[in-house]
């Protein structure tokens, strides 16, 4: 089935989720965690990923900013920085202001020049979203930004997938579904959405029902497997 449309995670996949911290890291007020930055973006994002999972599981949804305050705290803790609310302001605040990957502009350029539509499909609350796609100067290549406030639960509920044909009026087998989170893209491809998964970790595959079409390591090769 030809492909019409293509739908990328946003956090880690269109957005370096590890930009916070290492941008607070070169700043002299905040180089107490010059050493230990990666350690606690990994930990921020491995909470905020779990915090996710529960709440869908629990049915407790509540804002992704939320739970990525919440993920940040825990991780502060760990790392012995609980109680710096300079460093927590500051890193919450670049949270907003992610950088893209080098590659993000000129892929999506590629993908609207070949037809296709393309959209983010994300955790992220709106108001998040709309920051980051600002900040990185991306809005122009995307027709819309999907955010699981419409439907009030994280990924990989099949209510976040059936968002894109609902707003786009395509068949599973026409979408090119995008992520950097591997158990992401097991599941759309589950859902029945051609799926790409961006491993930029090499990491192994997860051990779930489904794994991704595709693996690669960047977003250089995406307009080629959506066929532009």
């Amino acid at each position: 089935m030809t492909i019409t449309t293509c739908i990328f995670d946003a956090y880690g996949t269109l957005f370096d989720v590890t930009a916070a911290a290492r941008q607070a890291a070169a700043e002299p007020a905040f180089a107490d965690i010059a050493q230990d930055w990666p350690v606690l973006a990994e930990y921020w994002r491995q909470k905020q990923l779990q915090y996710t999972w529960l709440r869908a599981v629990t049915g407790a949804h509540d804002d992704f900013w939320t739970v990525t305050q919440q993920g940040l705290d825990w991780a502060l803790e760990k790392t012995g920085h609980q109680g710096n609310a300079a460093l927590r302001a500051r890193l919450l605040a670049l949270y907003w202001e992610l950088e893209a990957f080098g590659e993000v502009p000129q892929m999506l350029q590629r993908l609207k020049a070949g037809g296709l539509n393309t959209a983010i499909l994300s955790n992220g609350s709106r108001a998040m979203l709309d920051g980051a796609v600002k900040s990185a100067g991306i809005a122009g290549h995307l027709d819309d930004v999907l955010s699981v406030d419409a439907v009030g639960i994280f990924k990989p509920s099949a209510l976040v997938y059936e968002m894109v044909g609902q707003r786009f009026g395509c068949a599973p087998g026409q979408v090119l579904f995008v992520s950097s989170n591997g158990w992401d893209a097991a599941a759309a491809t589950g859902f029945g959405f051609e799926t790409a998964w961006v491993n930029r970790g090499q990491d192994p595959v997860d051990r779930l029902p489904w794994i991704p079409a595709h693996v690669l390591g960047d977003l250089t090769g995406i307009p080629a497997l959506a066929g532009v």
